[in-house]
């Protein structure tokens, strides 16, 4: 079952807003949110660029802030549709980082940080020890039942985002203790042969709550079952953690793990820098040893237990391009796989191998390809100089949305739309541009627009 028909619940008719069984649900400010002249923050020789960062910034991200409701205290980030009811890790952080470009919005953001950490307050009080600091995948509203179980950690990473973009240093200061005992959190109860790999979970023994802390639906999980704890025993211990370890998660936690390092390298705290630089060694040097497939030309998932590979790369496998884990040669070997027949659909990049017999162009994290991930990917091309690649997938992506509209997933074949109308990490269709990874499709901030 999809993520999107679990939530889904029976509504009524909205007024002034959504409405989620009884609860009236606002947007920000909502006349002024409602849009914002993108020609005073962007630039482009390119009127379909512009309109499609015009719709991106109003659909995506400004309509998708929310006033608070139980039990979100401060202004909070829908996703998209009806039944999307709460704050998510991954896809919030999309929105903030282009949140950030636009004039006025430090508080806001903070505000939008700070529902993560006043849900680990929550958590914390009626939690075991082994258990506290986590952050729920989403912080649900009421009377929806509490998450128990997170998601792929880019906290850290949108964090220092937001700061490249606006330099409130009152955000980090706001940030950085929480954001280190999350990520101890994860290293915790994910890496639980203490190697450097991290698997999945959730404290309900749920297998599908396990797999929802990563990429739904990827083929690699077909498989996986949930086990006990490998070295913790007691009476209240239950099944809890699957079996086997993900690129996907393990390399988003990389990725965060060095946006905190240099988040302290700022603020002055060589002790934390020093403390998150040795567990990002520890895991580049894991998913190096253990995960990378010289054959298949990427990272695998493998057995928790046994670091046995599962035989099939699906788009978690590229995430480690964007985490800094390959070296110089894997990367190159990565590349050649990326435009090999394989993942040059028609619209790249899919979410699974072409070849592999589960591949369909419009399943669920099986075929289908994401403005978020093409975007991930693109720019961990271009940080290892494979630029006309990362070039390709970009301005692919953003040709379709201009065709298509801004969507949540698309067809890899047709480039249809799928799932969601703007849904709001599809805003990375305009990221990509302003982070220069597109060629044919130019955008970029206006000189003084934040001032």
């Amino acid at each position: 079952m999809r993520r999107r028909d679990f939530h889904k619940l029976a509504g009524g008719a909205a007024v002034g807003g959504l409405v989620f069984t009884g609860v009236s649900v606002d947007l920000v400010n909502a006349a002024e949110a409602k849009t914002t002249d993108i020609r005073n923050l962007f630039e482009s020789d390119d009127p379909e660029v512009l309109a499609l960062a015009q719709r991106a910034i109003d659909k995506c991200v400004l309509e998708k802030l929310r006033a608070p409701v139980e039990p979100l205290q401060h202004t909070w980030v829908q996703p998209g549709g009806p039944y999307y009811m709460g704050q998510w890790i991954w896809d919030t952080m999309f929105v903030v980082d282009l949140l950030s470009i636009l004039p006025g919005k430090q508080q806001v953001i903070r505000d939008i940080f700070q529902n993560y950490w006043d849900f680990q307050d929550r958590w914390n009080k009626k939690m075991p020890d082994y258990a506290r600091d986590m952050i729920t995948v989403a912080i649900k509203t009421a009377p929806q039942e509490e998450r128990q179980f997170s998601q792929i950690p880019i906290l850290a990473w949108g964090v220092e985002r937001v700061y490249q973009r606006n330099g409130d240093r009152e955000l980090l200061t706001q940030c950085l203790v929480r954001l280190e005992r999350f990520h101890d959190w994860f290293w915790r109860e994910r890496d639980l042969h203490d190697n450097g790999l991290i698997t999945l979970g959730a404290y309900t023994g749920v297998l599908q709550h396990a797999k929802w802390e990563t990429f739904d639906y990827e083929c690699n999980m077909d498989g996986m079952q949930m086990t006990v704890h490998p070295r913790r025993k007691g009476p209240a211990e239950g099944a809890w953690y699957a079996d086997i370890c993900v690129p996907g998660n393990t390399a988003y936690l990389i990725l965060g793990e060095r946006s905190l390092a240099r988040l302290a390298e700022i603020i002055g705290d060589k002790e934390l820098a020093a403390r998150r630089n040795k567990r990002i060694e520890k895991a580049v040097k894991a998913m190096r040893d253990h995960m990378w497939d010289e054959q298949a030309g990427t990272f695998l998932a493998v057995k928790r237990d046994s670091l046995e590979k599962i035989p099939v790369a699906t788009i978690g496998s590229w995430i480690p391009l964007t985490a800094g884990v390959p070296s110089q040669g894997m990367a190159k070997r990565m590349a050649e796989v990326l435009a090999s027949p394989a993942w040059q659909t028609p619209l790249p990049v899919p979410t699974v191998d072409r070849t592999d017999k589960r591949w369909k162009s419009n399943a669920f994290w099986r075929g289908d390809v994401w403005p978020s991930t093409n975007y991930q990917i693109a720019s961990g091309l271009a940080t290892y100089s494979h630029k006309d690649l990362a070039a390709d997938i970009a301005d692919k992506t953003i040709a379709n949305a201009i065709r298509h509209g801004i969507s949540e997933h698309y067809d890899s074949v047709s480039g249809q739309p799928l799932g969601i109308r703007d849904y709001c990490m599809s805003c990375t269709l305009v990221t990509m541009m302003l982070d220069g990874l597109a060629k044919e499709h130019r955008l970029n901030v206006r000189r003084g627009s934040r001032e």
